[in-house]
């Protein structure tokens, strides 16, 4: 079976390069392409959703996702394994808009922690709701600017059909560098929760506000188009204790998340050094 994720990213990309709406953004001062209100979904059972058109950088969505899980606004933890966060460092370097910090700390309350006391309590409850958007600090006319926003803002958990089913809403996403680290990024979030409930993974449904691609990854974007789906789908299990190991910020958990990853995964060829736009 073909790589599912390589199929709905290449025609997503498709989609933006013909039909996308072209317009210069004000905040960055680049031509971007835009669709609105596009969605992904990958049964998490079937494989794992990785970009092999290709080649991303396997630890960092891994490191990342242990660091969420750990609750933490400094950046030391994940500086081992990569330096994605770091532009957006502040005073002690730390990230006050660290999406794990505002998961189990920020609100006054551990939003992660009363997830998975719902769902062991009640699996058919829907109220499994985790938010990294601050009303009272992020976005409309907060009159400040900040170094970083969540783009990812919320996402939910649920039990359906017995398996665990993450829906996650990112409000801004950059389709060429951003979407396949968020989409593998959650993915393993989702089989942490899996795993810690005891229960299958099920669905990954991804739904995107603004889906959208600079002018500096335009060829970029229309060589990813035009390449053929070679890869089969990426089968994965995670560790034993894998949510309770992230949570102590086991470092070892990344390089064996990576192993078992890397040892299937064989991306095409490099498209070269791909700038973010910040």
């Amino acid at each position: 079976m073909k790589n599912e994720f390589d199929i709905q990213y290449q025609t997503l990309l498709k989609d933006i390069l013909e039909n996308g709406y072209e317009e210069k953004n004000k905040r960055t001062g680049h031509i971007c392409k835009s669709l609105p209100g596009k969605t992904m979904q990958f049964d998490l059972e079937k494989g794992f959703p990785l970009l092999t058109l290709r080649k991303i950088p396997l630890k960092v969505f891994i490191a990342e996702q242990i660091w969420f899980l750990m609750g933490n606004k400094n950046l030391r933890f994940l500086q081992q394994f990569t330096k994605i966060w770091d532009d957006f460092a502040e005073q002690n370097n730390c990230v006050e808009s660290a999406y794990g910090y505002r998961w189990r700390r920020h609100f006054g309350r551990d939003q992660i922690d009363g997830l998975l006391k719902l769902l062991q309590e009640d699996r058919t409850s829907r109220h499994g709701v985790i938010l990294m958007w601050d009303a009272a600090d992020d976005g409309l006319a907060s009159g400040t600017k900040k170094k970083n926003v969540p783009c990812p803002y919320t996402f939910t958990v649920q039990i359906i059909g017995g398996r665990l089913c993450l829906h996650l809403v990112i409000r801004s996403n950059d389709m060429l560098l951003g979407n396949p680290h968020d989409v593998a990024g959650f993915a393993l979030l989702s089989y942490f929760f899996a795993e810690k409930l005891k229960v299958p993974v099920g669905t990954l449904t991804v739904s995107i506000s603004n889906a959208h691609m600079y002018d500096i990854h335009f060829e970029q974007a229309k060589e990813i188009v035009g390449r053929e789906i070679k890869h089969e789908t990426i089968p994965f299990t995670v560790p034993e204790r894998a949510f309770d190991r992230a949570e102590e910020g086991d470092e070892e958990l990344v390089e064996e998340i990576f192993e078992k990853l890397n040892k299937k995964y064989m991306p095409q060829e490099s498209l070269g050094k791909m700038s973010i736009v910040l």
